[in-house]
């Protein structure tokens, strides 16, 4: 009665459905290993915590933040200068977030009409999608599929549709789906943008945590790239913070100036202890972030190996924190994730939660330490699921 239609139309049921389940399952008494959500387990360096403590403790650090500090923004220019060899002005390029999801979030209702098209990945992490809905555009999916390494095939995309579009979003590292892309795949992209007049947001959450040698590109290595687009990125993933809630936007200074004026309507910066805790991590030893990538790779080469050996076929991203693995045969991806939740106690996420081309797959986070994912692939083996359909 008192819901708003848009807020059906983003609506992600199925993560309602799973956790309903998973509540009623501990209650009955299960106990569940949860590999759905990409929430990192491992905590922030002892460096990042120090600072955060510290600042804390400051009685002058609780008012408000009207905007990130200009210790944090060239924090970022100096990060990404060192990291991407990207030039930034700290003062016109760079701004704070609540996190990329809130960036996200408003930047679709800084510059979006009702109407507007906006080219959005399928299958992709649910703001991208819901953020352009909840401001009344609409979407028009690029497929990632497996015949193309799961990245979008701009050539595929109708003249008509690529003329209209006003906003194209990205990311790669990719979530759900864990593909990569070298800098060629963001030149494309720069000139299909300046091609059709279209702005690019590339959300770059995952570009740190990457295996065997791998390093991601930033979209705004490209030359030309700040005059087409934005690129967000996070503390979340790369300095486990993810619970904080910060992140920041870079990029073409006009639409960092309508963002900024639309988040004036509806927040206030991050708080300054935690501004002041992301300067730490961004300026501070990384030692402790190489540490965090050896972990992860480790999970997956761990649980990779274990489930080919138990007969799932799975293959080994060269990025991010999860698995995108393709269910056995017999099975939709709805029906396998919650068989596979009641049967084996291991809750993943239905690829289909993220988009119609993620039928037939599901998402598994690498969030629980070595032994419990020694105990995922017992409990999936024992259980039994991989031999119920042929």
């Amino acid at each position: 009665m008192y819901r708003a239609d848009r807020l059906q139309q983003a609506a992600g049921a199925i993560f309602a459905e799973i956790a309903g389940r998973k509540r009623q399952l501990i209650a009955d008494g299960h106990e569940l290993i949860d590999l759905s959500i990409g929430s990192p387990d491992l905590p922030p360096a002892p460096h990042i915590i120090d600072a955060l403590s510290h600042e804390v403790a400051n009685p002058a650090n609780y008012g408000y933040t009207l905007q990130a500090s200009e210790n944090f923004r060239q924090a970022v220019a100096q990060w990404y200068a060192q990291r991407f060899a990207v030039q930034l002005d700290p003062d016109r390029e760079v701004m704070g977030l609540l996190g990329s999801q809130e960036g996200l979030a408003n930047i679709c209702f800084a510059l979006l009409n009702p109407g507007d098209l906006v080219l959005v990945p399928d299958p992709a992490y649910p703001i991208y999608q819901a953020g352009p809905i909840l401001a009344g555009a609409q979407v028009y999916p690029l497929p990632l599929t497996a015949e193309n390494n799961f990245q979008p095939r701009l050539d595929l995309i109708p003249d008509p549709i690529a003329e209209k579009a006003k906003l194209m979003i990205l990311n790669f590292p990719a979530n759900p789906v864990a593909a990569t892309v070298s800098l060629d795949f963001f030149q494309e992209v720069v000139a299909f943008a300046r091609k059709h007049r279209i702005l690019v947001l590339h959300d770059a959450a995952y570009s740190e945590l990457a295996f065997d040698g791998y390093r991601p590109p930033s979209f705004l290595q490209v030359p030309g790239a700040k005059e087409v687009g934005v690129e967000f990125n996070s503390l979340s993933k790369t300095y486990n913070l993810a619970g904080c809630r910060i992140g920041y936007a870079m990029g073409n200074p006009e639409v960092l100036a309508a963002l900024a004026e639309m988040k004036g309507h509806t927040d206030y910066g991050p708080f300054n202890p935690l501004q002041k805790a992301a300067v730490a991590a961004l300026t501070g030893p990384q030692d402790y972030v190489r540490a965090t990538i050896a972990t992860y790779q480790h999970r997956r080469d761990l649980l990779v190996s274990g489930l080919n050996t138990i007969g799932w076929s799975v293959p080994s991203p060269r990025a991010t924190m999860f698995l995108w693995a393709k269910i056995p045969s017999g099975y939709n991806d709805r029906e396998f994730s919650f068989q596979l939740m009641e049967q084996a106690g291991v809750i993943v996420v239905p690829g289909s939660a993220f988009g119609r081309h993620g039928q037939g797959y599901v998402r598994i986070a690498l969030v629980q330490p070595a032994e419990i994912l020694e105990q995922t692939i017992q409990k999936i083996a024992q259980s039994g699921i991989l031999k119920a359909v042929s």
